[in-house]
């Protein structure tokens, strides 16, 4: 993640003030909450994650604020605290908060602005001292335009939003997948990259970022026999042929570019590149003139 980007987050959830981290899908939002909690002076209080994605529509209320016994057909006859209560005392993680139901959006706001919680069904309000995590891979800004988000919600949360890039903005992802791989045990058993997957892993943009590239680290390891080096042939089929259907276009579109550095001149970029015109012409998908 960017340098400072951690202990920015720390601070302000330190200072109670709501963390709200943006990425796309699988940039590690989960992680980055979870180690902000271990890092902080509530890392032995409770911890409680609820992905609003997640659980059906007309759940997540009951899920969220608890219930009284008998509240709704179908509650449990003892009731149930709810997330928000479990949390009290430490850190609350509300993931995918872009897809909250718009009208549960009011009640947090009720609940983050009063510091008390009322369970469904009635009952006295409960105090409540919790610090917050959100994370989303929506345009909250967009979706408070579109009437999706509620502007005053977006506002209570929006103090200093964190956004974690996407993998394929992170720099060397070949020295990344060897971090994750030393992490796994890949080192203890003998197991290595060989130079081919290595130019692959850093060529690819990983459209499911940190999650994608973990999740295929662990399934080679599982499969791979100690003492192994895993090479391209190794990766699943589908993954191969998007690999290298990524690596033409990349390639391609380098030759047009250079193609027109060199004002046109077909001789010349193929000189430069080291290949016959005819050839440069064809990866280009013309004809030669």
């Amino acid at each position: 993640m960017p340098d400072g980007l951690f202990s920015t987050a720390l601070k302000l959830l330190e200072a109670d003030i709501p963390v709200l981290i943006l990425g796309e899908t699988g940039t590690g939002k989960d992680r980055l909450a979870r180690a902000l909690h271990a890092a902080g002076s509530r890392r032995g209080a409770p911890f409680v994650a609820v992905n609003c994605a997640a659980i059906p529509e007309g759940l997540i209320e009951a899920e969220l604020f608890g219930y009284q016994p008998g509240a709704y057909t179908g509650a449990s006859r003892q009731g149930s605290k709810g997330r928000l209560r479990e949390a009290d005392g430490g850190v609350l993680f509300l993931d995918e908060i872009g897809d909250m139901p718009p009208g549960l959006q009011a009640r947090l706001l009720r609940t983050l602005q009063e510091r008390e919680v009322t369970p469904l069904g009635g009952g006295p309000a409960q105090r409540l001292d919790i610090r917050l995590i959100c994370a989303t891979h929506r345009d909250l800004r967009a979706r408070v335009d579109d009437g999706g988000f509620r502007a005053d919600l977006y506002y209570r949360l929006c103090h200093y939003p964190l956004s974690l890039p996407p993998l394929r903005e992170r720099g060397d992802i070949a020295a990344i997948a060897q971090t994750m791989l030393d992490g796994m045990g890949a080192a203890r058993r003998g197991i290595s990259l060989e130079p081919k997957l290595v130019l692959a892993i850093r060529g690819y943009r990983w459209p499911g970022n940190l999650r994608e590239l973990s999740n295929l680290l662990a399934t080679l390891l599982a499969l791979a026999d100690d003492g192994a080096a895993l090479g391209v042939e190794h990766l699943p089929a589908a993954l191969r042929e998007d690999m290298a259907a990524q690596g033409h276009a990349v390639e391609d579109s380098a030759i047009a570019d250079l193609l027109r550095r060199c004002g046109g001149n077909a001789s010349a970029a193929a000189r430069a590149l080291g290949i016959s015109r005819s050839t440069l012409y064809r990866r280009l998908g013309k004809t030669p003139r």
